[in-house]
């Protein structure tokens, strides 16, 4: 799995933080995304997939590694 984020559509819901905190966190100042792993182990990729589902603002895309 490749993850990847677009910080310009983040809209600092935090919802990715909290389901998946060992991939996503978000900036202090102003809530937007960080992508902590773009490449997450195969134990985490559902609470990835149900992040990027959650994103009200779709800024996280999911795509195959290489």
């Amino acid at each position: 799995m490749k993850v990847t984020v677009d910080e310009e559509k983040c809209c600092g819901a935090g919802q990715c933080a909290l389901l998946a905190p060992e991939v996503f966190d978000q900036r202090e100042e102003d809530g937007i995304v960080i992508l902590l792993d773009a490449e997450p182990v195969e134990s985490l990729h559902t609470s990835v997939r149900e992040a990027a589902s959650m994103c009200p603002a779709a800024a996280i895309e999911l795509g195959e590694s290489s």
